[in-house]
């Protein structure tokens, strides 16, 4: 499994009803993704960031899910060029679904 933090600037003044609203639109498309575990969606209103904590199957997964077309848009919309970075990851610890997740 390879975990994957991806994380972004927001415009000035945006709010975080308006982040969340955009993370709830995005979100059934998230669930479609089949290589896609587990995203967590992130807010820091402190250094007006976005982003996500996803768990893939694996570094292809996540690489083909952000692509170029993928970041366009983040750039259309926030005005922002993404920071992605990939962890390995050999053990997770899920206590709302009473698992140990070995990958």
């Amino acid at each position: 499994m390879i975990s994957e933090l991806v994380m972004f600037d927001l415009p000035p003044g945006m709010s975080r009803a308006e982040v969340v609203e955009g993370m709830r639109e995005v979100a059934p498309a998230w669930r479609r993704n089949p290589d896609l575990i587990r995203k967590t969606f992130l807010y820091d209103a402190a250094n007006s960031r976005t982003g996500a904590l996803y768990l893939w199957k694996n570094r292809s997964a996540a690489e083909a899910a952000h692509d170029a077309a993928w970041r366009q848009r983040v750039m259309d919309k926030y005005g922002s060029v993404p920071t992605l970075q990939y962890f390995d990851t050999p053990l997770v610890v899920d206590n709302a679904l009473g698992e140990t997740i070995e990958g």
